[in-house]
């Protein structure tokens, strides 16, 4: 085989490779992880084999279609950790994580866990990473006297829940509806709250159809 001709294969091979990523992505972000291989194949335009042939497993596909956000996400938390003031940092994880969630749905499910199989994907260590050194983090606020004392990890995964279920009519739009989300829940945490402002309120259309305050 000539050297131009590897080359040439090897190209179109990254040409699919990327191809069959952004598919992944922009299914993942709107449907979820359900998303069967074989409709992946078929918006990347892609046949099963050669999905196959660069994902031999669905944690693989999903692993690689989420490196960005899991680097993402742990620069935040590491961010916060590194913060002497850790009720700030807290603060910091709450707000740059919950808007980061909002924006792709199945990133949110990848983070919160582990699919099938007899691998632990780079997803679940990233999220069990995180979730530790947020641990470390929550035990700082507390030890401070700003986070309440029966907060729990659990209360973390409960606000991750609760933030994918917000949906609106642009990624614009559910960042902000996130962020103000982000601001209820900051002081549903604080020990002692000080009621400062939150985050402009999002007016859904839905809402507004039903009589709510207009946007215009």
């Amino acid at each position: 085989m000539t050297d131009d001709l590897t080359h040439t294969l090897r190209s179109d091979a990254q040409v699919n490779r990327e191809r069959i990523l952004d598919a992944a992505r922009a299914l993942f972000r709107a449907e979820g992880l359900d998303v069967p291989m074989r409709e992946v194949a078929r918006h990347a335009e892609v046949g099963p084999a050669t999905l196959y042939r660069h994902f031999a497993t669905k944690q693989a596909l999903v692993t690689a279609a989420f490196a960005d956000q899991l680097r993402a996400c742990r620069d935040i938390v590491d961010e916060a950790c590194a913060d002497p003031d850790p009720w700030r940092g807290f603060r910091t994880v709450i707000e740059k994580i919950c808007e980061l969630h909002a924006r792709d749905r199945g990133f949110t499910e990848a983070f919160m866990s582990t699919l099938p199989g007899a691998d632990i994907t780079a997803v679940a260590e990233s999220s069990e990473y995180q979730l530790k050194a947020v641990a470390a983090l929550a035990r700082r606020a507390k030890e401070a006297g700003r986070l309440r004392p029966d907060f729990t990890l659990d209360d973390l995964v409960l606000m991750l829940m609760a933030n994918k279920g917000i949906y609106a009519t642009s990624p614009a739009l559910q960042a902000n509806a996130s962020r103000r989300f982000a601001g209820f829940v900051i002081q549903a945490f604080e020990a002692c709250p000080h009621r400062t402002a939150l985050p402009p309120a999002v007016t859904f259309e839905r809402y507004e159809a039903l009589g709510g305050p207009s946007r215009h």
